[in-house]
């Protein structure tokens, strides 16, 4: 993890850690880096979710391009799969989108895209910093014709769902659900979507006010659509989360279908069409247990990486796997896109249900979930640092690990993208674990927070 750029981009508090000189250095530092010398005028998407400061960030990272020489082409407010699919569509040299995903609204980030709608490798990231932190090199200052311009493309939302509808093979006829857009991105997208491919469709949290983005809604609030669900007894329901790049699903008893279990319904889908590529999943070191059960019970073989969709993205690409995701509702669909993308994602777990004629909550059953524990602990700057080298909770971790043997696990590990340690169990015995857990949490907060 480099100094600007967590697992998901650049991120922080709006206007007091990212400022709006930092958006514009990292716009003129990215337009350096990922363009040649032979293209004059390179080519920049922005999109952005709708936090208050998106306007204001969007404005510095326009100076900061435009300064430098290159073209803006403003997007709008769009899901962040919508800049990866919409660059490789228009051919640009790069991608922008202006989000801190499931995040507060006071917080925003900048995540870049390459021109093949891929997020940026370490290595790249990494020079981007050294421009702008270090003045690696003075930033290219083009005289008169130079300058770059700014185009608004209107059309950038319905050219995204034309997209994901035209990936659904069945569509939605019949169904009947509830879409929760966590006051972000997916408000402009997600009724044309999924009323395109057919579904009645009821409408939580799509009126977004630059200040009610993951309020209590979203992919990291499930209670009100999952009572919603339950109480208009339809046949499921989505949640998405600020920047629409994941998707929880809730099934027609109101029960939730996290990210493993929706990785595994497709999983095995494509399995049975004989479409997975080299029977296997790609997970991370996150996924539950029982997740790893099932593809060894059905013939899947299931490969772990590090916690992060980029990771999960890079061993995709590397080995040419075409599933893969967190269990946080972060799916990737190779066959279809670059990056997560939440509303490809419930298209295609609701097209998967209404193909079969089948329950989510009968589907979903393929799937035993161990009971897992997941404790996020407050800590200090500072603290992130330090957590790499206490003792006392490097003997903890050691103390419980050896308890549970074989029968769970734990994993504890500073966020990429907040002020947090997460503390995660496993194991056949809920109690035990959340006891474990709590103990682990407690002595974190006591030595870093």
């Amino acid at each position: 993890m480099g100094r600007l750029f967590g697992t998901d981009g650049a991120r922080g508090v709006a206007n007091t850690e990212l400022t709006c000189e930092l958006a514009m250095n990292i716009g003129k530092a990215a337009a350096m880096v990922l363009t040649s010398e032979e293209v004059e005028h390179p080519t920049f998407l922005i999109g952005k979710d709708t936090r208050l400061s998106g306007d204001m960030l969007e404005g510095a990272l326009i100076a900061g391009l435009c300064s430098v020489g290159a073209n803006v082409k403003l997007l709008g407010v769009v899901p962040t799969p919508a800049v990866a699919y919409l660059v490789r569509k228009y051919g640009a040299d790069a991608g922008i989108m202006i989000s801190a995903s499931h995040n507060p609204y006071e917080f925003n980030g900048i995540k870049i895209f390459s021109g093949e709608g891929y997020k940026l490798p370490d290595d790249l990231e990494e020079s981007i910093e050294s421009i702008v932190l270090d003045n690696a090199k003075p930033y290219t200052i083009p005289q008169h014709g130079g300058i770059g311009t700014v185009e608004v493309l209107d059309t950038a939302a319905d050219e995204y769902v034309d997209y994901v509808a035209s990936t659904i093979e069945h569509d939605l006829s019949g169904m009947e659900i509830a879409l929760d857009c966590s006051n972000g991105s997916s408000s402009r997208t997600a009724e044309k979507l999924f009323t395109r491919l057919g579904a009645k469709v009821h409408m939580l949290f799509d009126d977004p006010d630059g200040v009610n983005i993951n309020t209590n809604c979203g992919s990291t609030h499930m209670e009100t659509l999952m009572d919603y669900v339950k109480e208009h007894k339809l046949d499921a329901g989505l949640a998405f989360d600020g920047d629409a790049d994941r998707c929880l699903a809730v099934d027609n008893n109101g029960e939730l279908v996290d990210g493993d279990y929706i990785i595994a319904i497709c999983a095995a889908d494509l399995k049975s069409q004989g479409k997975l590529k080299k029977n296997a999943v790609v997970g991370t070191v996150m996924t539950n247990m029982g997740f790893n059960r099932f593809c060894e019970e059905n013939g899947m073989h299931f490969v772990a990486t590090k916690v992060g969709d980029r990771y999960v993205l890079e061993s995709m690409l590397q080995e040419g796997y075409n599933i893969g995701g967190e269990q946080s509702g972060h799916v990737i669909f190779l066959d279809y896109a670059t990056t997560g993308d939440g509303q490809l994602t419930g298209a295609h777990l609701l097209s998967l249900i209404n193909r079969r004629q089948a329950k989510l909550s009968s589907i979903a059953t393929l799937m035993e979930r161990y009971p897992q524990v997941l404790i996020n602990v407050k800590i200090t700057n500072e603290g992130k640092v330090h957590f790499y080298t206490d003792k006392e909770i490097k003997a903890a971790n050691k103390r419980i690990s050896d308890i549970l043997g074989n029968r769970g696990r734990i994993l504890v590990r500073v966020s990429g993208t907040e002020p947090l340690v997460r503390v995660m169990l496993e194991g056949e015995d809920y109690d035990e674990i959340d006891a474990l857990a709590h103990e682990m949490a407690d002595l974190i907060k006591e030595r870093l927070g």
